[in-house]
């Protein structure tokens, strides 16, 4: 398998954490967003959306995180990111959807571009704009956890779920852009147990070769 990501990305953040639980390894192929790489002809030819992260496996190229990691659950069932019972599915995966439809395309590369070259905004204006939208779902996502008699260590019982998988690259993103965790100590109970797995620390933006 070879991965075509970026270090920094969020959805490429996501989709390592589930690769390293699944314990599968893959060739790092780095797609430098900051030089707008992603945007050239031979990148173009992997993914026409000229997104990453991409994941490219006997002879097909997987695009949209969400998708792959669907994949991954499918094709590489052990060990499982989703629960058993279809409820409790359900309420798993509306936790990563509130950060992968809710906060994070909002957030994105592609949006605060245009925002600071489109319609002028400075820093302290995107970090606002980020914290206004990320402060709304985890408020949200804080509150699913604490309403949730089977939450363990992480999002829901005590091995991570897709949720989680979600979950930690936004808190990520979060401190990029300079928001307190402080009201929420769930969602900072949840990373600090995520943070203490191998899976979780090797798939972080710092830990990956394109970071220097």
């Amino acid at each position: 398998m070879k991965l075509y990501n970026f270090f920094r990305s969020g959805t490429s953040h996501r989709l390592r954490i589930a690769l390293n639980l699944k314990g599968l390894q893959t060739e790092y192929v780095a797609v430098d967003l900051r030089t707008e790489q992603h945007l050239g002809d031979s990148f173009k030819a992997v993914n026409p959306q000229m997104l990453v992260p991409a994941l490219a496996v006997d002879g097909k190229v997987l695009i949209q995180s969400p998708a792959i990691i669907e994949w991954l659950e499918e094709t590489h069932p052990t060990p499982a990111l989703l629960p058993a019972r279809a409820d409790d599915r359900a309420h798993v995966r509306a936790l990563a959807a509130l950060v992968g439809c809710d906060i994070h395309p909002i957030n994105n590369r592609r949006i605060l571009e245009y925002l600071r070259k489109t319609l002028g905004a400075d820093e302290a204006a995107v970090n606002t704009w980020c914290a206004t939208w990320i402060t709304a779902g985890f408020d949200a996502f804080e509150a699913l956890l604490a309403a949730d008699p089977k939450r363990g260590r992480f999002c829901f019982g005590d091995t991570p779920t897709v949720a989680d998988v979600y979950l930690v690259p936004q808190i990520e993103s979060a401190r990029r852009f300079k928001v307190d965790l402080g009201p929420w100590p769930l969602i900072s109970a949840v990373d600090a147990a995520c943070a203490a797995l191998d899976a979780f620390k090797n798939a972080t933006p710092l830990a990956q070769p394109d970071a220097a």
